[in-house]
């Protein structure tokens, strides 16, 4: 088995200004922060971010590295929406394609199964499509019952240079495993993109994968995954269950930077301005201990 071990540096070489990344995770859940962080470092701008959004994009747009968001929606759950990604958007910084949840994982799936669309009856009357209007409908080939010919929306599929995802675990061939509740989609964004490259918790031995759950949870083979990076707490502030839950105080604290500026570039020159992941945890464990 080859071994595809790299550091977030070298995934983040493999990144160029003007890509378009598909994010794994779901809101604030299980997101590749690590690799976030090395892509805010690197300086890589000018990016579009496909994904259901979390932080990912709202730091990328307070960093101003996002050019565009393609997204179900931008949420830090328990804070409904991204506050960083709220300015993005209201005062125009970024530009934004939004579709419902149904509809963004057809893009997606389309992407995946190599095909240029997915149709669907999701949007029809609502405001997807004026919001969308480069959106196009199709008629069905085939009749209904009644011998009518069916409207329906085409969903394109999503054009994704490099996918990031995280796992809880891994092998040093790329075969991922997720041990939390839900898979949050990662398969099919390691199956859209030309590249994908997965952090995760832990690097194990191919044949230990099964120690901690089930063959339903090894669901991101090797064949898709081009780097794999062992990043411990890689999906921090982000929860990543059963590994760690979300940082409730250090997520408020990230959100409140967005209606202040001196408390970004001070939340920047602490957390965002360094250089390396382990750095990062060691700022994040010298604040728990100052409280």
């Amino acid at each position: 088995m080859v071994n595809k071990i790299l550091t977030e540096e070298e995934v983040v070489a493999e990144i160029e200004d003007g890509m378009t990344i598909g994010v794994g995770g779901w809101g604030s859940r299980r997101k590749p922060m690590s690799l976030i962080l090395a892509i805010i470092r690197a300086g890589i701008k000018d990016l579009t971010v496909v994904s259901y959004g979390g932080p990912e994009i709202g730091l990328l747009s307070a960093t101003g590295q996002l050019k565009k968001a393609i997204y179900g929606f931008v949420s830090l759950d328990s804070i409904p929406l991204e506050p960083h990604f709220r300015v993005a958007r209201q005062t125009g910084k970024i530009e934004a394609t939004e579709f419902d949840e149904g509809a963004f994982y057809l893009g997606l799936l389309a992407a995946a199964h190599r095909v240029p669309f997915y149709p669907t009856r999701a949007g029809l009357g609502s405001d997807m499509l004026k919001m969308n209007p480069d959106l196009k409908t199709i008629e069905s080939p085939y009749p209904d019952e009644s011998g009518e010919y069916e409207n329906l929306v085409a969903i394109p599929a999503f054009d994704i240079d490099v996918s990031l995802i995280h796992m809880n675990r891994a092998d040093q061939g790329g075969n991922g495993q997720f041990l939390g509740p839900d898979l949050f989609f990662d398969d099919l964004f390691a199956m859209a993109a030309n590249k994908t490259y997965m952090s995760c918790e832990k690097i194990v031995d191919t044949e230990n994968l099964l120690d901690e759950g089930s063959v339903h949870t090894l669901r991101i083979p090797r064949i898709f995954v081009n780097g794999v990076v062992e990043a411990p707490r890689g999906a921090h502030f982000t929860e990543c269950p059963p590994d760690y839950g979300r940082d409730e105080d250090f997520q408020k604290l990230y959100a409140a930077t967005a209606k202040d500026a001196e408390l970004w570039e001070n939340f920047k020159s602490r957390y965002l301005n360094l250089d390396s992941h382990e750095k990062y945890l060691q700022m994040v464990d010298s604040r728990e201990e100052e409280k």
